[in-house]
């Protein structure tokens, strides 16, 4: 990574759908990390400006669409993560590359250079014209796809839109799943959470989400029983997999937003802990959750399929659950 400078600067663009929203939910909304109070404190340190706006920058100021919100931080706060980062194969379209559990793909308030989109940068140049068409939570590792701006990209949005693409990851979760099972549960906000990005199965109003689960083998953790398990999402939605594993009393495992205490997750965002402190309260350094295999139709034609082997920080779980399973009943649908 280059050297950073004493500050950065996060750059927020206002959409139609946040027309006329309040500075303060704007900032939640968009960055997700931060409480509300955490959110008034960098407003009134001064830290933040509204590109466009002629009135005092206050909580309760009303953003208008096509603004800039600007939040200024100390680059020395970014913390630390890995960029080793592997390149699974490139042509003049397509960058599909192995993620490491430790790397946001996204800059955001908290993360700038710290990045996927930082190390393409640093490899490549500020106009390399990548554009990510998915992403990867932080702690998850595995195969991310990139696509050349313009043509290649609006072709593989669509691709995934219309459900031609095919992504298996690897999931390792508490408890012995006993059985293979598509989990069909509409997927919506957690209103009862403190975290406002976290999910949960919905009652009414959710968006439809759809995930084949399959064991395929079983093992023991520090004494506790764990399932390897591999998931085949067949829609998109965020959290999918790790809300529909938890869903189901299979939470993935040390997933410190949906594993049943929140408390690790929201001291992690708040600053009171950092990684290495969080892993050690968890038990494990992240989600143990893997990006696989990725089939997707190609811009020029054809077929393109790339696989990303567990990394070695999943090591100990995969050596856990080595024994594969015999034959494993299927049940066709789970509603909640």
């Amino acid at each position: 990574m280059t050297a950073l400078p004493d500050f950065v600067e996060v750059r927020l663009p206002v959409s139609e759908a946040a027309d006329r929203q309040r500075l303060d939910r704007f900032l939640g909304s968009t960055i997700g990390r931060l409480s509300r109070s955490r959110i008034h404190r960098i407003i009134g340190s001064g830290r933040v400006r509204v590109e466009g706006a002629c009135a005092q920058v206050r909580p309760a100021l009303r953003v208008r669409a096509g603004q800039v919100v600007v939040v200024r931080k100390p680059a020395s706060d970014e913390p630390p993560c890995r960029t080793d980062v592997t390149i699974l194969h490139r042509d003049d379209d397509l960058l599909v590359v192995a993620k490491p559990g430790d790397l946001v793909v996204h800059p955001s308030a908290r993360y700038v250079r710290h990045t996927l989109i930082g190390w393409i940068a640093d490899r490549w140049g500020e106009d390399h014209r990548w554009h990510v068409v998915h992403r990867l939570d932080r702690e998850t590792s595995g195969v991310v796809v990139l696509a050349r701006r313009g043509a290649p990209a609006a072709f593989v949005k669509r691709a995934l839109e219309e459900r031609r693409v095919r992504k298996t990851y690897l999931a390792v979760c508490h408890g012995h799943l006993t059985m293979g099972r598509t989990i069909d549960a509409p997927l919506g906000p957690a209103r009862s959470s403190r975290v406002r990005i976290k999910m949960g199965v919905a009652e009414a109003g959710g968006r439809p989400a759809r995930t084949f689960v399959q064991p395929i083998g079983y093992g023991w953790y520090k004494r506790s029983p764990i399932t390897l398990v591999r998931a085949r999402p067949v829609t998109g939605r965020q959290h999918q997999i790790r809300v529909h594993l938890a869903s189901v009393g299979h939470p993935i495992f040390e997933d410190k937003l949906y594993g049943g205490d929140e408390t690790i997750f929201l001291d992690m965002a708040e600053g009171r802990c950092d990684a290495q402190a969080a892993a050690r309260r968890a038990g494990f350094p992240r989600q143990a959750l893997h990006a696989a295999r990725i089939v997707l139709p190609h811009p020029k034609g054809g077929i393109l399929a790339v696989s990303a082997p567990p990394p070695d920080d999943l090591a100990p779980l995969m050596a856990a659950v080595a024994r594969p399973v015999g034959r494993v009943p299927v049940v066709r649908r789970w509603r909640p």
